[in-house]
């Protein structure tokens, strides 16, 4: 199970360093572009990507984590948590790179984008407990 938990931290990786690198190279990193001062309401859909990402994500990552039989052990259903895993880093960067391209003046909200991402490395614990937990 270490060699396929193994895979999916070096996809994770590849996603967290892609979209790490693009906000570096491309985005005007300041302390000055990072402060949010006057938003229009023309803009307040941009507040709202990292949000409705968030929740969006975490929903899709639960529904398909529900095809996993619980009466499997974790190794038989890592492929089903690979690809939750992976639709919900994909919904993630989706949304980190839409705020760096369509509106550099929300960076911040992309930089905490990138910073959960990050958080949700997969370690053989989590894997665990988030398959137990759909039983």
């Amino acid at each position: 199970m270490s060699q396929k938990i193994k895979t999916l931290q070096t996809i994770h990786l590849a996603i967290c360093a892609g979209i790490i690198v693009a906000y570096f190279m491309i985005g005007n990193l300041s302390i000055d572009s990072l402060n949010i001062k006057n938003i229009d309401s023309s803009e307040i859909v941009f507040v709202a990507i990292p949000f409705l990402a968030f929740f969006l994500s975490n929903f899709l990552f639960k529904s398909q984590l529900k095809q996993a039989n619980p009466k499997l052990n974790s190794e038989e259903n890592l492929p089903i948590y690979q690809t939750a895993s992976i639709i919900r880093w994909a919904i993630l960067e989706g949304a980190a790179f839409l705020i760096l391209f369509v509106s550099p003046k929300f960076q911040l909200l992309g930089i905490l984008l990138i910073a959960y991402l990050a958080f949700l490395r997969p370690t053989e614990e989590r894997i665990i407990t988030d398959l137990q937990d759909i039983g």
